[in-house]
């Protein structure tokens, strides 16, 4: 991942019968030895199932209840009489108000808890506050000793809501909904899994803790009809895709290799009937891939190119998605600090990206083509890693000066984007990437960074951006930061000057894609590290980039 220090940027950082939907929770595995490097983590277990009915949970006989409420709404009409008068007295005695975040538990007349979420102000809720909302709920939900939980689908139909103006702002991180129906089940379906998403696979419970009731199964009732079992499971396969994105970047690198990630891709293929194909360190020098093949060889681990292709019949357009797959970086000869480098494991979530994205896109059926492309390996310092000054000859036919081993990131995208754009010819192609600490220091870990080259592209982008709750924004892209990657003794050199260290590196890339329309996501601030979002873990990957992905296929 990429550093901002020194002279050079670096890289890394409904009916009456349930309709049950399976979603994805805590994964379990086996503790892998530090010398069985390699050998396959067990899969994470599907423990939560999302199920939705049209009518109240009144005679659901669930151990826990979620309400949610927005600031000064009254207690649904069909709450019986004693838990009405609990949950009014709490708004009374200012113990709840509704607001954005807030989260208390009652306890009912008959024992049962009942979880309480603000929504904020009704006429300001928006997919996002929605998405948090039922992040929220799941996160409380899951700290409770229950099987199995009722939640009420809030009533937000007519409401009076602020107009929205006729077109909104192009890079808004607002997605406010002007009409919540339809999609309200897929926010919470969504929100309710991430937030009730945990990586335990190498924590042994403590002995209290072996027999205690665990959250298997959330029912989402629906007494107004405000949404429906299809929406729901949209939001199912989406969030079960970004928990099976999170559980490949929190296992630890030992266990996630590039031939550990590259079964994984075999399995969801297998699971969802995709074409999937694994080329190896023969193949890769036989076709020329001299960068990925560059990067790669400081380290015992063979690279691999994943190539995952999803083709139903009929479809007319092809989307490719490509994800960086670095399974550890320690920045190679260029060697990083010894802080926090064990974050380096992360440095492979945009690859994890496009593995949950193929996952859903399969199972909710849509009709366009994508391929999914990965290029995995590890960046070491090895006897026969690359060393700054080394000249690589790219898939693309362009030679690359490598001054700085640490961004390697970029040098296996350009290859795997060159391929991927010869071999399927797509319509689009976005990319993902942990690829800059430069872009951290410009935007934090709220929103990802986007390169393009082409501005109605970027802009389908950035919606659904907006309507994944996964913010881009856009960065500059004017010729003259091309100009800094010009090579001295090569037609590239892998960086250009420390100011603009997210630019030229997004620049870099663009030298690889031609004339396609292309996105570059720098996902490197929002992939780990965020804090205080309610659908995401305070520690450990993210998902982020799964939805949208999802998102732009769905409107492809």
């Amino acid at each position: 991942m990429a550093k901002t220090g020194g002279a050079a940027p670096r890289e890394g950082r409904a009916g009456a019968r349930d309709r049950v939907l399976p979603g994805r929770g805590p994964a379990r595995a086996a503790v892998p030895s530090t010398r069985a490097r390699g050998r396959r983590p067990q899969e994470g277990t599907n423990l939560i199932r999302i199920a939705y009915q049209a009518r109240t949970p009144r005679a659901s006989g669930a151990e826990a209840l979620v309400l949610w409420l927005a600031e000064g709404a009254p207690a649904p009409r069909w709450l019986e009489a004693g838990l009405r008068r609990q949950v009014e007295q709490c708004v009374r005695l200012r113990e709840f108000g509704g607001k954005p975040g807030q989260v208390v538990l009652l306890v009912s007349e008959g024992g049962r808890p009942v979880v309480l979420v603000g929504l904020g102000k009704l006429q300001a809720i928006t997919r996002e506050a929605l998405r948090r909302a039922a992040g929220h709920a799941g996160k409380r939900l899951r700290g409770l000793a229950v099987r199995e939980a009722a939640a009420a689908v809030p009533e937000l139909m007519g409401a009076p809501r602020k107009p929205e103006p006729r077109k909104p702002e192009p890079h808004s991180l607002d997605p406010r909904m002007p009409d919540l129906s339809g999609g309200l089940g897929e926010v919470l379906a969504e929100g309710l899994l991430l937030g009730g998403y945990a990586f335990e696979a190498y924590k042994r419970p403590a002995a209290e803790e072996r027999d205690r009731p665990r959250l298997e199964r959330v029912t989402l009732y629906d007494p107004a009809r405000a949404t429906g079992a299809a929406s729901v499971k949209v939001g199912v396969a989406r969030g079960a895709a970004i928990c099976l994105a999170r559980d490949l970047g929190n296992q630890p690198s030992n266990a996630m290799t590039p031939a550990a990630l590259a079964r994984h891709a075999r399995a969801i293929a297998r699971r969802r009937g995709l074409k999937c194909q694994v080329l190896g360190r023969g193949e890769l020098k036989r076709l020329g891939l001299g960068l990925l093949l560059g990067v790669a060889q400081g380290s015992r681990e063979e690279p691999r190119l994943i190539v995952m292709e999803y083709r139903p019949r009929g479809a007319r357009r092809t989307l490719c998605f490509v994800g960086k797959g670095i399974t550890f970086d320690t920045g190679g000869i260029s060697i990083k600090p010894a802080l926090a480098m064990d974050e380096m494991k992360f440095d492979m979530c945009g690859g994890a990206a496009v593995l949950g994205a193929m996952d859903a896109i399969a199972a909710l059926g849509l009709p366009v083509r994508v391929v999914g492309v990965v290029p995995a390996c590890e960046n070491m310092p090895g006897g026969g890693a690359i060393k700054p000054g080394d000249i690589l000859a790219s898939y693309s036919g362009k030679h690359v000066e490598v001054l700085n081993t640490d961004a390697e990131g970029r040098l296996i995208l350009a290859d795997a984007l060159a391929y991927a754009l010869e071999r399927f010819k797509p319509d689009a192609v976005v990319d993902l990437a942990t690829l800059t600490g430069a872009c951290v220091v410009a935007l934090g870990h709220f929103a990802t960074g986007a390169i393009s080259n082409d501005a109605a592209f970027q802009e389908q982008v950035v919606r659904a951006g907006r309507r994944a709750g996964d913010p881009v924004w856009p960065l500059p892209n004017f010729p003259e930061y091309e100009e800094a990657l010009r090579g001295k003794t090569a037609d590239l050199q892998n960086i250009g000057p420390r100011e603009g260290g997210a630019i030229t590196a997004g620049m870099f890339l663009k030298q690889f894609v031609g004339r396609t329309p292309w996105v570059h996501l720098d996902i490197a601030g929002t992939a780990w590290g965020v804090k205080g979002v309610g659908h995401i873990p305070n520690e450990g990957a993210t998902g982020v980039g799964v939805a949208i992905l999802v998102d732009l296929a769905r409107e492809a």
